[in-house]
């Protein structure tokens, strides 16, 4: 599993977008995990899964109400990712609202989940290899803090402890 100190795997997320911009055309635009966290202070937050009830009522609102607080304590980016495609994180995105707040990525077939070792086997309930709950805060691509849920637990992955991480300046 990776730790702290190691540099985040070198793999690739999808996010959906519905507008054009920066370079990014509408629809899916492959995200390159070490050229977008080089150089910048990233709130990453996993979870199993979009549309699901701890994640859509708990996790991802937490971030997006607390998104301007994160920017202001040096995060540059907020990072949700699940281990679905980048139609669905798209959906999931309008639902909650999270524009401008948290980028919503997919991680479609789990390579950076498996990269991390932040695996979650959800296969006895239908749901196949999805990604662990958990946080973590990088910074120049390397981790610095990581914050990684027990099962069926939503304890220390969640906003408000990425906050007081990301207030500790000597991280």
């Amino acid at each position: 599993m990776i730790k702290v100190g190691d540099t985040l795997p070198h793999t690739t997320l999808m996010e959906y977008s519905e507008v054009e911009g920066e370079g990014c055309s509408i629809g899916p635009n492959a995200v390159d995990v070490a050229k977008a966290t080089a150089g910048k202070t990233v709130a990453v937050f996993g979870l199993p899964g979009a549309f699901t009830p701890t994640c859509s009522a708990k996790h991802v609102p937490g971030y997006v109400d607390h998104a301007a607080e994160l920017k202001a304590a040096g995060v540059d980016e907020i990072w949700c990712v699940s281990v679905n495609d980048a139609f669905v994180m798209g959906a999931w995105a309008r639902d909650l609202h999270t524009a401008g707040k948290v980028r919503m990525l997919g991680d479609g077939s789990a390579d950076f989940a498996k990269a991390t070792g932040l695996t979650l086997d959800l296969t006895a309930r239908g749901m196949g290899v999805r990604s662990n709950r958990y946080s973590m805060l990088v910074k120049d691509g390397k981790v610095a803090t990581l914050n990684v849920e027990g099962p069926g637990k939503f304890e220390v992955s969640d906003a408000q402890t990425m906050l007081t991480q990301a207030a500790n300046k000597s991280l």
